[in-house]
């Protein structure tokens, strides 16, 4: 009556066995390749580019700020030195209009519009007083010239002008220099002292800055 109860079949061993081997050759890849990416190597790998890239930038931006501003201070310095060595050569006609820069001979040059103004070094000298006591006259001249090539003419001749002024205004007296005829005379006599003295060569004409009687 009762018939034997069927047995289930077991597991087919060689059809386990291969599963089970790639599940293995499965978790040793994997172990394999976790220690690839574990410990220096992965420090390696992830950190140092890092490092590179923003080093890279660092040296970059240092070779740009730095570097390129170091350029530009440089070529400022080269152009100030530039302008120096312009506005510091021949008889002040690098300098700038209206600027006055030491000449020859003690003299100041100044650049004008069109024309170049020579200041000379101070006269004073001994004159005679009204009432024929000594006194002395202060001047401050400046000199009117049309061009450079007069200018170096009167700058080479500033010791022999000083000679003839200093001559010419010893003999004068206190009523000769009152009133604006008194200066206006002695702006003829300078002027054609300065223009016999440095011929062919002529300035144009005898400003007096200064002049005190004492």
């Amino acid at each position: 009556m009762f018939g034997k109860k069927k047995e289930k079949p077991a597991p087919d061993a060689e059809a386990e066995a291969p599963a089970a081997a790639e599940g293995a050759e499965g978790a040793e890849g994997e172990a394999p390749a976790k220690k690839k990416m574990s410990g220096k190597k992965l420090v390696l790998f992830f950190i140092l580019p890092a490092v590179l890239v923003l080093g890279g930038g660092g040296a970059a931006a240092y070779l740009l700020l730095f570097q390129g501003g170091g350029a530009e201070q440089h070529a400022e310095a080269e152009a100030g030195d530039h302008g120096k060595a312009k506005g510091g050569g021949g008889h002040g006609e690098g300098g700038t209009p209206g600027e006055a820069v030491p000449g020859p001979n003690g003299t100041m040059i100044t650049q004008g519009d069109g024309v170049v103004f020579v200041t000379l070094p101070e006269l004073l000298v001994n004159i005679t007083g009204a009432d024929g006591r000594p006194a002395y006259l202060k001047l401050k001249l400046t000199l009117e010239a049309p061009n450079d090539e007069t200018v170096t003419a009167l700058t080479e001749h500033i010791p022999r002008l000083s000679d003839q002024f200093n001559g010419f205004l010893r003999e004068l007296r206190t009523d000769d220099l009152a009133g604006s005829a008194g200066a206006y005379r002695l702006r003829l006599e300078l002027l054609r002292r300065v223009n016999l003295t440095i011929a062919p060569m002529q300035i144009n004409a005898v400003l007096i800055e200064e002049m005190l009687v004492q």
